[in-house]
């Protein structure tokens, strides 16, 4: 599907949307950093049907949060919508109608088990005809990669021998993300550095897009542009290829 001239698409490392007080997600306007939102609008749907799909889709309580702020963050910032859902275990059916959708929001969550929720869901063959909007955040975003790399989060995959860190995603794109980068940096797992030890090993033939927060991809007429500060991790090296305030065309 990459190069598909009739899908737009949105692919952040953290859309925003919602933040903590007193201990409780409560709903915030988008980031607005590196033209995030102004970006957003010029594609934006009037009115926009939004479906989310969650990243567990049995994690109701989790899901609910995410639901009820976005469901006011969109119109806060500026987006209008006429409704909004939610894809999980309570709702399969949602998808069956993708036409009739305007914006599918891919949420974050733990890549492998969002993965397995959307072949479940068979959402790559379903999006081959939506010519809608696609907006994922951190693993949604991973996740639209046409081969994922999926490097290990939870405590013990990183030495789990049987852990698949390369699957097969939704063929939006054939960008390997790498989210939230600037707090993942200096983050070990099962004793070992997540980017030199991890990350590092698994770029090798492989190229991985490292985004910090407020950096994202935008996908609009077939061209792919990268707005915001990220990194190049290829062959076990890592470069800089893009600045906060700057942009750049991928092919």
């Amino acid at each position: 599907m990459d190069g598909d001239d009739r899908l737009k698409a949105m692919l952040t490392s953290s859309l925003g949307g919602s933040c903590k007080v007193n201990g409780t997600w409560v709903p915030s306007v988008l980031i607005q950093h590196n033209e995030l939102l102004d970006n957003l609008k010029s594609i934006w749907i009037q009115n926009a049907k939004v479906l989310i799909i969650s990243a567990d889709p049995g994690d109701y309580q989790r899901n609910d949060s995410i639901y009820a702020c976005f469901k006011e963050a969109f119109p806060m910032s500026g987006l209008s919508i006429s409704s909004i859902d939610t894809c999980d275990d309570r709702n399969l059916n949602a998808v069956d109608d993708l036409a009739s959708i305007d914006v599918l929001v891919l949420a974050g969550g733990h890549v492998p088990t969002q993965n397995r929720f959307m072949k479940q869901l068979r959402l790559r063959e379903r999006l081959l005809d939506f010519d809608g909007i696609v907006v994922a955040l951190s693993a949604g975003s991973m996740n639209c990669a046409d081969l994922v790399y999926a490097g290990p989060e939870l405590e013990g995959e990183a030495v789990d021998p049987l852990f698949e860190r390369w699957i097969t995603g939704l063929g939006i794109t054939d960008i390997n993300i790498f989210p939230h980068f600037q707090s993942l940096r200096d983050e070990t797992l099962d004793g070992l550095r997540l980017i030199e030890d991890i990350t590092f090993a698994d770029s090798v033939g492989h190229e991985i897009l490292a985004l910090n927060d407020g950096s994202y991809l935008m996908i609009d007429d077939g061209q792919t542009t990268l707005y915001g500060e990220a990194y190049m991790i290829k062959d076990g090296q890592q470069r800089q290829i893009c600045r906060d305030g700057e942009s750049l065309s991928l092919h």
